[in-house]
């Protein structure tokens, strides 16, 4: 996250306002919702997660017990009954 003085993006009555609140500390400003991104959809990982996932569920599906599916996932024996038994497709 980078510091950007207040002075240079702020008119001079807001910072007047805000002072009232706070003065001389970091001061995040969240985005508005409307411009949230859900986690991973940038870098790609959400895709990921969700390939790996649908593969576990294709194996448990054609047999392979969760026990075995922990093993080559390296994935706790819950975390792969969250995946097989979800109802996300």
């Amino acid at each position: 996250m980078k510091y950007i003085n207040a002075t240079k993006v702020l008119p001079e009555k807001l910072i007047v306002e805000i002072q009232k609140y706070v003065q001389g500390e970091n001061l995040y400003i969240p985005k508005q919702e409307t411009e949230y991104r859900k986690w991973g959809t940038s870098s790609g990982g959400r895709q990921l997660l969700d390939q790996r996932n649908a593969a576990i569920k294709n194996s448990f599906i054609s047999g392979i017990s969760i026990q075995q599916l922990a093993k080559d996932y390296y994935l706790s024996t819950e975390t792969i009954k969250k995946v097989v038994y979800s109802h996300k497709k």
